[in-house]
């Protein structure tokens, strides 16, 4: 279990200020300059050596990401941009860091922002997140007055500037070229890759997107040194991460923990436990709406970092852990998530707009066990004909909760299909 000095985040549930004099208080915002003057080799280097995977979903290593940025300019300006749409079903980790703990990203952005030689940042908010932007501007206001934004940033000798920009609520903008394609005040349809961020971003210009949780972490990092945030987890999965437990536990909550934590011990330590017991559990899906379930027998033995999941032919993408125990209709579950794809979809590639539609009309025939069991086969060929097929990961996102469904729950559709046929409707879900 992750100890209390080795947290990062020290006001995740708003025990404590929130001001800047309070984030001071707490150790943000120490030495913010002598860490700048080490250089921007120094900072990408410690990063890198962190072992820092993106905290947004694909886990790309970040200080990776950072050194792919120009090393001079070319006479574009380089920006960082932040992505805080949160709008993955069931994440709600980087809403509490906006909230309660504005400064490490605000602190983080500044620091980033010199590490590829960006002198301003924007932070693109998701639309229904009212108070924390609230919350997030009134930080920056304060930063701005303390001298820590602007010019010559925390006396540093940086320029670094920063903006906060609220979206509309569309699920696709929290894709990092559709994010960018709505700041530019246009509508949020990802871009074709290549040319990547890195080479034309923002306005065509060198651009870095990273995470919430992503930025708000690196101060902490450069502080206390790669080798103190690389001795938390398994190799290749470092550092402490964000967890967001909901669904059939007894206490839900974000909680700060060391990755490779196991499953179990997650939901035990910091849950309460399964409603109902260990034994009630049903499946889990360990990393927000767009990854394959985990049926209780693979939970049991569980490890929450990105490789474990990966094998398992699911992954961490956002940490965010829902919990589903024995009363719950797995097959209305993954409809339900397949209806939010096909609503959320911004139409511009075919298996995609034409995918989302078709699937979540096959789910609706199975909920009602309706359908024939050849159906099932059906749906997951079309779901492999939308997965990889698609400029974003969308597709993708919309395919992979059908597949963890037919791999692991696969009877339960059958079942109910054969109850419907012979009469017993009792298995059968409630439109």
């Amino acid at each position: 279990m992750l100890k209390d000095q080795d947290r990062i985040f020290t006001n995740l549930y708003g025990m404590h200020a929130r001001t800047l004099a309070g984030a001071r208080k707490r150790g943000h915002w120490d030495g913010t300059d002598t860490l700048i003057k080490n250089g921007s080799d120094w900072i990408v280097d410690q990063v890198k050596a962190s072992g820092l995977r993106g905290r947004g979903g694909a886990g790309f290593p970040t200080g990776l990401k950072w050194s792919f940025m120009p090393k001079e300019s070319d006479g574009r300006p380089s920006y960082l941009v932040v992505n805080a749409d949160e709008s993955e079903p069931g994440t709600c980790k980087d809403r509490e860091i906006m909230r309660h703990d504005p400064h490490t990203l605000i602190e983080g952005c500044l620091i980033a922002g010199f590490g590829m030689g960006a002198n301003a940042g924007y932070i693109y908010i998701r639309g229904e997140f009212i108070r924390e932007r609230e919350a997030l501007q009134a930080a920056i206001d304060e930063a701005y007055d303390a001298g820590l934004l602007g010019k010559n940033a925390a006396k540093s000798g940086w320029d670094f500037d920063l903006y906060l920009t609220h979206g509309a609520g569309a699920y696709i903008c929290g894709e990092e070229t559709a994010l960018l394609e709505s700041l530019e005040g246009k509508k949020g349809m990802p871009r074709m890759k290549p040319p990547f961020p890195a080479g034309s971003g923002l306005y065509g210009c060198p651009t870095t997107v990273n995470n919430v949780e992503s930025i708000a972490v690196v101060p902490t990092i450069l502080r206390r040194g790669p080798g103190w945030f690389g001795s938390f987890g398994r190799p290749n999965n470092a550092g402490t991460k964000l967890f967001a437990i909901s669904g059939h536990v007894n206490n839900p909550c974000v909680v700060e923990e060391a990755m490779s934590i196991p499953l179990q011990e997650l939901i035990e330590k910091h849950c309460g436990g399964v409603r109902g017991g260990w034994d009630n559990l049903k499946a889990v899906i360990p990393g927000g709406a767009s990854v394959p379930m985990l049926p209780k027998s693979l939970c049991d033995e569980a490890i929450m970092d990105f490789d474990w999941l990966r094998d398992q032919r699911s992954g961490l993408g956002t940490a965010a852990v829902i919990v589903m125990d024995q009363s719950v209709d797995v097959v209305k579950a993954i409809w339900r998530l397949s209806a939010f794809y096909k609503h959320e979809s911004c139409g511009q590639c075919t298996p995609c707009r034409e995918g989302t539609g078709w699937m979540m009309r096959v789910m609706d025939r199975l909920v009602k066990g309706e359908a024939e069991i050849e159906e099932i086969d059906m749906l997951l060929d079309v779901t492999k004909q939308v997965e990889g097929h698609t400029i974003c990961a969308l597709g993708d996102a919309a395919a992979w909760p059908i597949q963890g469904l037919i791999r692991h729950f696969r009877d339960d559709i059958e079942d109910r299909i054969k109850s419907k046929r012979n009469g017993r409707i009792s298995s059968v879900a409630a439109e």
